[in-house]
């Protein structure tokens, strides 16, 4: 596996047609082709019928194709941090959190690297659901190459407008690239399916954070996927936002949402005929946030 001198890679909406070595890359995200991880374990602190009593078998991935100014992961999104390891050592990993019983293999923030998830699944597929946890800045395209392998989709929606996304994650044609492939991932999954435990076994849980002085987007979005979905996905709700990274450059957005713009956007969710998740507003807080501590990846 991974007998290749350099891969060109549009996988992204980036498009960067960029050559990515073994360890390095000329692309938007700096990866190299070989899989990069920041921390391999079991997490606790997803959506309820993700994380259950064992919790989610978790693989940060280093290396982003969005740039969110107030990203809470910008240790390993943007600054490298992390180890590259092959498609061999991937499945390994995966093999290893089965082992500690864990409710399913969670690859976080995979875009970069999805030519070798498809050959790691390809070779090896867990007895547990596989899930897709992204941004959902995605080509509709690369999501196809993936039907079969992945049993959850749990991307985000952060914008629908044009104008927010640019100036937030740099990149303007957020929502035309991220509606697109989130059709796709409710295609390949249908409705939600779960056990007799409550845990997810199939579907798409779509994610939104709610920014400070952005409730009008959230409500745009919230209802693009109640009259573009319906009860075919569930939705998460997220009011863990802080303000990390470059937010402080941002003075409308330095702050964490108040209790009374969580409390307008939960308000529009429960009119809609979505079901699914709403964060507390206690979890805006720190202690959240991994460590992304290499050394506390699984042996």
């Amino acid at each position: 596996m991974n007998d290749k001198d350099f891969i060109v890679c549009s996988l992204c909406p980036r498009n960067c047609n960029a050559v990515r070595t073994a360890e390095k890359g000329r692309g938007f995200c700096k990866a190299g082709y070989l899989p990069k991880i920041a921390r391999a374990a079991p997490h606790m602190w997803e959506e309820p019928c993700i994380s259950g009593k064992n919790g989610s078998g978790t693989i940060f991935f280093s290396g982003c194709v969005l740039s969110c100014v107030f990203c809470q992961n910008q240790k390993i999104s943007s600054q490298g941090h992390g180890k590259s390891i092959t498609v061999s050592e991937l499945i390994g990993y995966i093999k290893k959190l089965e082992e500690l019983q864990v409710h399913n293999i969670n690859l976080v923030s995979p875009t970069p690297y999805v030519d070798s998830i498809i050959e790691a699944l390809s070779h090896y597929k867990p007895s547990v659901p596989v899930v897709y946890n992204t941004g959902g800045y995605e080509k509709a395209e690369t999501i196809k190459r993936l039907e079969g392998m992945i049993d959850i989709y749990l991307p985000d929606l952060k914008y629908i407008r044009n104008d927010i996304s640019a100036k937030y994650s740099g990149a303007s044609n957020y929502f035309e690239y991220a509606s697109r492939a989130l059709e796709e991932m409710v295609r390949q999954t249908g409705k939600p399916v779960f056990d007799d435990n409550g845990m997810m076994l199939k579907g798409t849980i779509v994610r939104h954070l709610i920014l400070p002085q952005n409730t009008r987007n959230s409500i745009e979005v919230i209802k693009y996927l109640d009259d573009t979905f319906g009860d075919n996905i569930l939705v998460s709700l997220m009011g863990q936002y802080i303000p990390v990274a470059n937010a402080k450059d941002y003075p409308e957005i330095n702050r964490c949402i108040t209790p009374r713009e969580y409390d307008k956007v939960l308000n529009e969710l429960t009119k809609t005929s979505l079901d699914g998740f709403a964060q507390e507003l206690n979890s805006a807080n720190k202690s959240y946030i991994p460590d992304f501590n290499i050394d506390d990846t699984i042996k």
